[in-house]
């Protein structure tokens, strides 16, 4: 049975709040708007703090390990977020609605500062996070160990933005395919700042949505990876990647980084744009860049690509109708220090100033704003003189 929500419940717990430190209390009590949870005795549980809150209000989740606490949220406005110390959710064996840790039916939700680790689900779609409709941003989030890190409905009015996020450890399980992210057939996924690794079997990031941009991300599987692609896009959509580093493990399960329209189209319009990308194969046996599977998409889809520095044995995107300029070939010797993931070019790289400018490329700008920050986020970057290919211009 849910929590009574009414004032003297909630007068109680905030109450309880002020009797912590004052560090965390003046965050958690300092309006009647914030329901503070924890893992002790001076704090509802998640699930109870989350049931407790009203629109508009904030749950502050103080540090700790939260095993087998799982929510569902139904609220027009709700914010969640980490207090300090990012608090850890493990699943347990326990899903809500054995689905994920967190639900999110709808309305306009923000997830900040925690962390989800370790969800199974019999549908072997376990998830941290499981959203179905409404706005959901998440910010400064972790995603480990998990069937799925993030899932969505295919609610086609629903928009999810990741910002600074780090996805990884896809569980090892043969014939699995749990991917990191996967966004069903939404209105929008913007991810930013974000990193992906250590994926198996599965994809890095999945999209189906109607608009997806992917933005100064760090895409990259690593040595301990065994993905397939590291960017599916199976229904096309308008598509934009911009300022990414997107780069395969020498395990990875397809010769593809990046595929376009695998699976036709539910969408009256396509367009893919890559922009600055750093495309990577580690591998000596030869692989293709971008996959673009242009008789399953709307007629007159148009592909453009320009600035992308494309790294290892492969083709770029053989048999493809598109604009295609500044793009160029290098080795993985070629960057600063692939194995410290500094994926840059060197300041006397030959390569150095040999892009196109991209804020007139095509009749639109696609210069990027910002690069990816180690570990995650992203840095602002000023318009250079001469622009070079790739995602790091400094």
């Amino acid at each position: 049975m849910l929590p009574d929500r009414t004032a003297p419940t909630r007068r109680r717990w905030l109450v309880a709040a002020a009797a912590l430190p004052f560090g965390l209390a003046g965050i958690g009590a300092a309006t009647a708007a914030s329901v503070v949870a924890g893992t002790g005795t001076l704090a509802p549980g998640l699930a109870d703090a989350i049931a407790a809150a009203r629109d508009g209000d904030v749950v502050d989740v103080l540090p700790g390990d939260y095993r087998g606490q799982t929510a569902v949220v139904t609220q027009k406005r709700l914010t969640i977020r980490g207090i300090g110390r990012r608090p850890v959710l493990h699943g347990n064996g326990r899903l809500a609605e054995g689905k994920a840790l967190l639900v999110v039916r709808g309305g306009e939700v923000t997830v900040e500062n925690l962390e989800f680790r370790g969800c199974r689900a019999d549908d072997r779609n376990g998830a941290g996070i499981r959203f179905e409709r409404g706005q959901l941003t998440v910010r400064r989030c972790g995603f480990f160990d998990n069937e799925i890190g993030l899932l969505t409905s295919n609610d086609e009015a629903a928009r999810l933005e990741i910002d600074a996020c780090e996805f990884g450890e896809a569980p090892r399980v043969v014939g699995g395919l749990h991917h990191l992210l996967y966004a069903g057939r939404i209105a929008s996924l913007q991810v930013r700042g974000s990193r992906f690794h250590r994926g198996f079997e599965g994809h890095l990031v999945k999209s189906r949505a109607r608009e997806t941009l992917l933005e100064c991300n760090l895409i990259y599987d690593g040595p301990e990876g065994g993905a397939s692609y590291e960017v599916d896009l199976p229904n096309g959509g308008l598509a934009t990647l911009v300022g990414n580093v997107i780069g395969q493990s020498p395990m990875t399960q397809n010769f593809a980084l990046v595929a376009f329209g695998a699976e036709g189209r539910p969408w009256p319009e396509s367009r893919l744009v890559m922009s600055h990308n750093t495309l990577i194969n580690p591998r000596l046996l030869p692989a293709l860049f971008l996959r673009h599977f242009g008789d399953r998409l709307p007629p007159g889809t148009r592909v453009i690509a320009v600035n992308n520095l494309v790294v290892g044995p492969g083709l770029f995107a053989p048999g493809s109708d598109g604009e295609f300029d500044g793009n160029w070939p290098a080795l993985e010797s070629m960057l600063r220090d692939p194995e410290g993931l500094a994926f840059g070019l060197p300041l006397d790289s030959l390569l150095r100033g040999r892009g196109i400018d991209p804020a007139a490329a095509f009749g639109m700008d696609l210069a990027p704003t910002a690069e990816f920050a180690f570990p995650v986020g992203t840095r602002a970057l000023a318009r250079p003189a001469r622009w070079s290919p790739g995602a790091f211009q400094t």
